[in-house]
């Protein structure tokens, strides 16, 4: 449940003058903004994202310079490219990926040059199987080219995002959040009032220590350093495999194996362990270049090592997501081992699950209380794909890994359901059983509530879409051609909510909106008659269906809307 009315102030400290305390407390009119976001990195700047596309008028700050130099967190899963898709970035990210566009796998090998080689998977997607799931794919885009297509979206579509820029403090009430800003390069401070505050800034929040919100699961799993480095000649050593990432296994030299250009530019993880007293400092360019040379299997190869940065792998969730105003999203909430990549996955997706809830709110179409679905629904998905995270670790014999006897199992199989087919037994749906795996051992994309809505193709108006297309900036409707009755509950229910509740009726008829592809029966496809009714959420995933045919749809819809809605 979401605290109003609190009488707790929480409040982060860096030292400020008694000026700038009294305007932190009086700000003036130009300093509001419906929604403060806290990081830049690739959550926050999704959140920028999503809130510009629902025009939502917000502020980001973020501590460093720049968008992300180093390139990590490449991984972008087939849920996170519908989410740009649908916000209009995919086809930049897939331009600023092309590099990689043909790398697929990770490859297992005690060298490059030696004949223990095993394939882990060869392919993302082999047999072309996910396009009946999906209109998009999975992506192969490194933090360093990501970033600044969002940043690019995110400022065309309004948004306000400083960098160099950090929170000093903040304060709440039951009717906002105060904060004070400090600008790293002029150390001038400024305040802003928002009504909410996304806390996006890593595993370390600053904001969610202050909040005193603790972390649950096993902690720390091992420290690598990654280490970019330019070599010519690995490429030849590599030959045709294009890789994903290639898990080196020599005992004395183990590490993972990451192609930027499939050329001359690489990344390699080396195993750190502090707990044995190493610091950063002992991984010299010399060490690291030892160590490269003698993982690869080319001992003499030229390596100019051009940068290194630390990385904890961890498994922690955060015990609440929300306290009053402020909420916690990506690395903040959620820690995950990096194999498959789901950390920055469902980060992103966290984002955009508060983004539609929150302007929801701000425009008064829902009740405050719905922002608690936010945990409700994205706390269990963390932990399920947090602990197979760790599992997929242990399957990949991740360098510098060492797991709990036993660990692993089979639980690499179903990434994909993992990555697509999540559900939410709780929040804000209606109908569902609450006793549904969040996590289904099969992929079942069948139209039930809780569940991320089908992906069919439509045809209407001289163009070709997928019904995940349509979902993004209100509630939608889908009926068939004996839907009309829906048609007419759906604009009371616009005339009642002010809601932009839109309604489409999909079939070949005369009246219908849109048509299905041939030899396609949308009812089907979402388990429903043709007199039945599906309502799907802005973020695609269905909040109710009816099965067949009822008695009153207006007075079924309302009921529905007002429950979800949280305005009964």
């Amino acid at each position: 449940m979401i605290e109003h009315g609190l009488s707790r102030a929480f409040v982060l400290h860096l030292p400020y003058t008694p000026l700038e305390l009294e305007h932190a407390m009086n700000p003036t009119a130009e300093d509001r903004v419906p929604v403060l976001i806290v990081g830049g990195s690739l959550v926050g700047l999704s959140a920028s994202l999503f809130l510009g596309r629902l025009g939502v008028r917000h502020l980001l700050v973020e501590k460093h310079s720049d968008t992300s130099r180093h390139p990590r967190g490449r991984g972008n899963n087939v849920r996170t490219m519908e989410l740009y898709r649908v916000a209009g970035a995919e086809q930049r990210i897939r331009e600023a990926a092309s590099t990689l566009a043909d790398n697929h796998g990770i490859l297992q090998a005690r060298s490059l040059t030696g004949d223990e080689q095993e394939w882990l998977f060869k392919e993302i997607d082999p047999g072309g199987g996910l396009a009946k799931f999906s209109p998009s794919s999975w992506c192969l885009c490194s933090q360093n080219d990501l970033e600044p297509v969002l940043l690019r979206c995110a400022r065309e579509l309004g948004g306000d995002l400083r960098f160099s820029t950090e929170l000093s403090s903040f304060e709440q009430d039951a009717e906002g959040v105060t904060a004070v800003l400090k600008n790293r390069e002029t150390g001038e401070r400024s305040t802003v009032r928002a009504d909410y505050l996304i806390a996006a800034d890593g595993p370390r929040s600053p904001v969610r220590e202050r909040l005193g919100i603790g972390q649950t699961g096993p902690g720390d799993l091992f420290h690598n350093v990654s280490i970019t480095f330019r070599a010519p000649a690995l490429a030849d050593a590599v030959g045709d495999r294009r890789f994903i990432a290639c898990y080196l296994t020599n005992p004395e030299a183990d590490g993972a194996l990451l192609p930027v250009d499939n050329q001359a530019e690489w990344v390699f993880h080396a195993p750190w362990h502090p707990d044995r007293g190493e610091t950063l400092e002992d991984f010299t360019d010399e060490r690291c270049i030892d160590h490269i040379r003698r993982a690869t299997g080319v001992p003499d190869m030229a390596v100019e090592i051009t940068g290194k940065a630390p990385w904890h792998a961890a498994e922690r969730v955060a015990e609440r997501y929300a306290a009053g105003r402020v909420f916690l999203a990506g690395d903040s909430a959620h820690e995950m081992s990096p194999t498959g990549a789901f950390g920055s996955n469902t980060g992103i997706q966290d984002a955009h699950n508060l983004a539609w809830k929150l302007s929801a709110v701000l425009n008064g179409s829902a009740d405050p209380e719905l922002l608690a679905s936010y945990e409700a629904e994205r706390q269990p998905v963390a932990r399920e794909t947090s602990a197979r995270a760790s599992a997929r670790s242990a399957e990949h014999s991740h360098p510098g890994y060492v797991p709990a006897p036993g660990a692993g199992g089979g639980r690499q199989r179903g990434v994909l359901t993992v990555a697509l087919g999540y559900c939410y037994p709780h929040g804000a749906v209606v109908g569902v059983d609450p006793e549904l795996p969040v996590v289904p051992d099969q992929m079942r994309l069948t139209g039930a509530p809780g569940t991320r809505a089908p992906h069919m193709w439509l045809h209407g108006a001289g163009e070709r879409r997928s019904t995940l297309d349509l979902y993004e900036k209100s509630f939608v409707l889908l009926t068939g051609t004996d839907g009309e009755m829906w048609r007419t509950a759906a604009k009371g229910a616009n005339e009642e909510f002010s809601l932009g509740l839109e309604c489409y009726m999909i079939g070949t008829g005369p009246n219908d909106d849109l048509a299905p592809e041939e030899g396609a029966d949308w009812a089907e496809k979402h388990g429903t008659t043709p007199e039945g009714a599906v309502l799907v959420r802005p973020d695609g995933f269905v909040a109710w269906r009816a099965e067949g045919r009822v008695a009153d749809p207006e007075a079924a819809l309302r009921e529905v809307l007002s429950a979800l809605l949280c305005r009964s």
